[in-house]
């Protein structure tokens, strides 16, 4: 089974780990995952929550630990490992991440929720790759379009994220919960089409990621057979024992039951995936007090923001679930222990 080439780089598997913040994947995970041979990411949402001055210069704090996360996971992947970050468009302090992502010599940035129209411009010049984060054809050929025609920039991958994804999903409400809704199959064999024509025309290899709701070895073998180079997975790794997030916040991921799952409507304005906990139920009923706004996410306003997605994120990482939001995928409920980051690799390629 072949990896994924990205550049003059090639992973042993074609395994990507899903960026997931607040803090759920920082150094330890990312930095495991690529040294076991897949592709590991940081993700950049809030990375600086444990730094002192995060609660008086969130933003300071922020730009701070990504040289600090990026640096512990290259010691534990080694430099010719592929390791990259994620990074939400919807973040208010983007464009300040991006560049010092890119000024770390990151490999690969992973961008979405949200289209991210200008991130090439950021990255000519550096040794950086770019993967903006899809969801329809539609979505797909827009952003590669626009990066050719203002930036003549191909993307270095493509990652096609489908409706059974954790965390912020780029599909209405009623698309995630009606009886039509998107399949990912489908997606990424209309995106496949499209980006062999693209490869043809420019010469360029462009790995397509299948991501959401991605669980096994069958999973994988399927997108793989389909056409896909490789598969995002995230959910899968917040119960290793090298995961970032706290024993509680991967038990809540092991206790979770089918009927814990839920759509629900994020601060961010997007449809989100989570376990309806204590926390969801009572948001919904009574708007949260917010008396501290961290700058975070560009649609977010504080008068009429439900809670403050910031705190919420923190709390749940941190351990205290019950007063916290815990993003999770579909599948989440077929987690039953902790297992290494290394016999994980091993039971879905083996």
């Amino acid at each position: 089974m072949e990896g994924i080439i990205l550049g003059d780089k090639e992973t042993k598997y074609p395994i990507i780990q899903g960026g997931m913040g607040v803090g759920v994947s920082l150094h330890k995970l990312a930095g495991t995952v690529s040294k076991e041979g897949g592709i590991g990411i940081i993700s950049t949402a809030d990375i600086g929550y444990k730094e002192e001055d995060f609660y008086n210069n969130p933003i300071k704090a922020n730009l701070r630990a990504i040289g600090k996360e990026i640096k512990k996971a290259r010691e534990i992947a080694g430099k010719d490992k592929i390791l990259g970050v994620n990074i939400m468009v919807a973040l208010k302090n983007y464009t300040e991440i991006v560049k010092e992502c890119v000024k770390q010599k990151i490999d690969l940035i992973v961008s979405g929720a949200g289209i991210p129209k200008e991130l090439p411009q950021y990255v000519k010049g550096s040794s950086t790759k770019i993967a903006p984060i899809v969801s329809s054809l539609r979505s797909c050929q827009l952003i590669v379009k626009h990066w050719i025609k203002k930036y003549d920039y191909i993307p270095d991958m493509i990652i096609v994220e489908g409706p059974e994804a954790g965390g912020h999903l780029g599909f209405k409400k009623e698309e995630l919960e009606g009886e039509d809704r998107p399949n990912l199959e489908n997606i990424i064999k209309e995106i496949l089409n499209y980006i062999k024509e693209i490869k043809k025309q420019y010469n360029k290899k462009i790995p397509v990621i299948a991501a959401g709701g991605i669980w096994d070895k069958n999973d994988i073998d399927k997108f793989l057979k389909i056409g896909a180079d490789g598969v995002q997975m995230a959910t899968r790794f917040v119960t290793t024992y090298e995961c970032d997030a706290s024993e509680e916040f991967k038990k809540a991921y092991i206790d979770s039951k089918q009927e814990d799952i839920k759509i629900i409507n994020s601060p961010v304005g997007m449809p989100g995936r989570a376990i309806y906990n204590n926390f969801i139920k009572q948001t919904e009923k009574v708007k949260e007090k917010v008396d501290k706004c961290y700058g975070c996410i560009k649609t977010c306003n504080i008068v009429n923001t439900p809670y403050c997605i910031t705190k919420a994120l923190i709390n749940s990482v941190k351990g205290n679930v019950e007063n916290g939001l815990v993003f999770c995928g579909s599948n989440v409920y077929k987690a039953k222990e902790l297992i290494s980051v290394h016999n994980l690799m091993k039971e879905l390629m083996y």
